[in-house]
């Protein structure tokens, strides 16, 4: 299949092991860099030809840049060629779109795979361009507009128009990848007709997340955060749970580069919560992380902990599962799905450090228990979550959408 993604903010460049691709730096970098890199990566490998639409954000990129086997990333001129914070990028999605129409006027692709809300309203208007050949658009949201603003309130960014337009693209969309089960109750909240729905999870890297090494080492348990460094994270809560938890020491991952660390606002909040609660000693900032580094530092935990208020999916419960670490997340969203409560991994509400620090303090005082949660945990990531399976389930969806929209796959 020829495979147009459109990936307006997030690009698979990013997600490079070089340099500090790991996706992890800024407030709009994370998980959907690193979804879009390797989906996009394995269909190449299994021979299809993926086109990732990005949008250029400085002078000097090149228009097209290969990727891998069968991947290459175009470079779209929309807005000006330098960053802009997502919630700003709006009023360019119609130019984006029609460079995509041009584009596709000559050689449309037999799908049109759209990540993130703003993505889907570039990639309807070029599908459904008079003149065009027909493509059928299948919308993967990686966030929703209605979830987020349940949770931030005032303090949600995102454009006014984001919940209408979302409920516009869920319904014009051919078909809607869903990545956990708790969206699909989401989506049909917002009119998207069920049967237009799929289940596809994230994946994760299982030559690159292996078990090996093992905790510990020192004194003090170490506990792993690895994050983008914004509120909604819940590292603040991991930060407090500290101080209930003597034995341990807390190591958090993301942000800037670890040079920019001091003028980062977020960085400076979370060193006061750690000086209110008493633990500013036991807690380390590593800052920005090259993707290499990921692995040794997963398996140097004794326990991962994430603890957001909402998460849409949630990759590091996976990756640190894949390397065989017990986790501590929150009972939201895709953790609902990828993390089995006692069995790898215990589920605790969140902004609750109390049940927090006592989740983590039952795995550190139990050595047998957190090593049987390790293993079960690397078994089904193995299982469920290999991009081979994640593609596989992609390429039905897609299939699934041409069949929905009358145009053969």
């Amino acid at each position: 299949m020829r495979i147009a993604m459109i990936s307006e903010h997030a690009s698979p460049l990013a997600a490079r092991p070089e340099p500090a691709a790991r996706g992890l730096g800024g407030a709009d970098g994370g998980g959907q860099n690193v979804f879009v890199a390797e989906l996009a990566g394995e269909l190449g490998r299994q021979g299809h030809q993926v086109t990732v639409y990005t949008r250029r954000d400085a002078p000097d990129q090149p228009r097209r840049v290969p990727f891998g086997p069968g991947v290459t990333v175009e470079h779209v001129p929309a807005g000006p060629a330098e960053p802009v914070p997502k919630d700003g990028l709006l009023p360019w999605m119609h130019d984006f779109g029609t460079c995509l129409e041009r584009r596709w006027a000559a050689d449309p692709p037999d799908i049109a795979h759209a990540h993130f809300w703003m993505s889907g309203l570039a990639a309807l208007q070029a599908a459904r361009a008079s003149g065009a050949r027909r493509v059928p658009v299948v919308q993967t949201f990686h966030a929703l507009g209605t979830v987020k603003r349940r949770h931030q309130g005032g303090a949600d960014s995102s454009p006014a128009a984001r919940l209408r337009l979302e409920r516009m693209l869920g319904r014009a969309a051919d078909a809607v990848i869903a990545t956990c089960s708790d969206e699909v109750a989401e989506l049909a909240a917002m009119g998207v007709p069920r049967e237009h729905v799929r289940v596809v999870p994230c994946g994760v890297d299982l030559d690159l997340l292996t078990p090996g090494g093992g905790s510990g080492g020192g004194d003090r348990h170490r506990l792993v955060v690895l994050s983008r460094l914004v509120e909604r994270k819940g590292v603040d809560t991991a930060i407090r749970a500290l101080a209930s938890l003597p034995g341990a020491a807390l190591t958090v991952a993301g942000g800037p580069p670890r040079g920019g660390l001091d003028a980062d606002p977020e960085v400076a909040r979370l060193r006061g919560v750690a000086r209110e609660a008493g633990v500013a000693d036991r807690v380390e900032f590593l800052g920005r992380l090259g993707r290499a580094e990921v692995p040794p530092l997963l398996r140097s935990a004794s326990v991962v902990v994430t603890l957001p208020w909402y998460e849409p999916f949630g990759m590091v419960p996976l990756e640190a599962m894949a390397c065989g670490v017990p986790v501590v997340a929150t009972a939201v969203g895709g953790h609902l799905d990828t993390v089995v409560d006692g069995g790898t991994g215990l589920l605790v509400r969140p902004r609750d450090p109390a049940e927090a620090a006592g989740a983590i303090r039952t795995l550190l005082d139990e050595p047998v228990r957190r090593a049987a949660l390790g293993f079960a945990g690397r078994d089904r990531a193995r299982e469920r979550y290999s991009w081979t399976r994640v593609a596989a389930g992609t390429l039905a969806a897609y299939e699934h959408a041409a069949a929905l929209s009358g145009v053969a796959a």
